[in-house]
């Protein structure tokens, strides 16, 4: 079962690739992301639309990021804003900060780091916002990043979280070890295959979930990879 709210977040990027990816990767999250090319349209969106996040890129066409959220926040906008920006001066982290950003990222960035500042930034600005999934006994809060089975929590590292939650989000469907690896490792080029180091973190999540409980959630699917559905053990 599931009990989500959809995110949605404006993109405001000029550069096609970046844009791209961006919306690639935080569909892939979860998130419902709209992309604006250019200062105008980040701000007509963000104007005639509802955002629960928006992520500015400063360096725009025409109308500059620093200008758009100024205006923004003239206009009694409070959406949390994640600047981008090529640049790392203290100069422009000030400036940006001063026109009413909530947080700065550099380029270039990890999308880990993105999507951890993303989180942050949904908790603080959206303490009513809900993105957790259930199965059965297990429960898992994609903003808090907490796990628990029938209440107690779970501890987990941060690739297995990101591993149970791919799982958890494709529940009921069969997932291969390359479709993991793609997506959770990001790494679908790869040229040695990822099989052994996904069999042994789904090896430990098994454990960590199920040890000692009369449950049963990650099945083996025989040539095919992974199915994650609430059993009785």
């Amino acid at each position: 079962m599931l009990e989500t709210t959809v995110v949605r977040v404006l993109i405001v990027e000029d550069e096609a690739k970046v844009a791209q990816a961006l919306r690639e990767g935080l569909t892939g999250e979860g998130y419902e992301p709209v992309v604006a090319a250019s200062g105008e349209d980040g701000f007509f969106q963000a104007s005639a639309q509802v955002f629960d996040l928006i992520v500015l890129d400063i360096g725009l066409p025409g109308r500059s990021g620093l200008e758009v959220l100024r205006t923004l926040r003239q206009r009694g906008t409070t959406t949390p804003v994640l600047i981008l920006t090529a640049r790392d001066t203290i100069e422009d982290r000030v400036a940006g900060l001063d026109a009413g950003a909530d947080d700065y990222l550099v380029k270039p960035f990890a999308f880990a780091e993105l999507n951890a500042r993303i989180r942050a930034l949904l908790r603080r600005g959206r303490p009513d916002l809900v993105m957790r999934f259930k199965a059965g006994a297990l429960e898992l809060d994609a903003l808090t990043r907490i796990v628990t089975v029938s209440g107690e929590p779970v501890e987990l590292t941060a690739r297995e979280f990101e591993l149970l939650e791919y799982l958890v989000r494709h529940q009921g469907q069969h997932v291969s070890r390359d479709m993991i690896a793609a997506d959770v490792w990001k790494e679908p080029m790869r040229g040695t295959p990822l099989d052994n180091v996904i069999d042994v973190h789904i090896g430990r999540i098994r454990k960590k979930l199920e040890v000692d409980r009369p449950y049963r959630f990650i099945h083996t699917v025989r040539g095919v990879g992974y199915v994650l559905r609430a059993e009785s053990a």
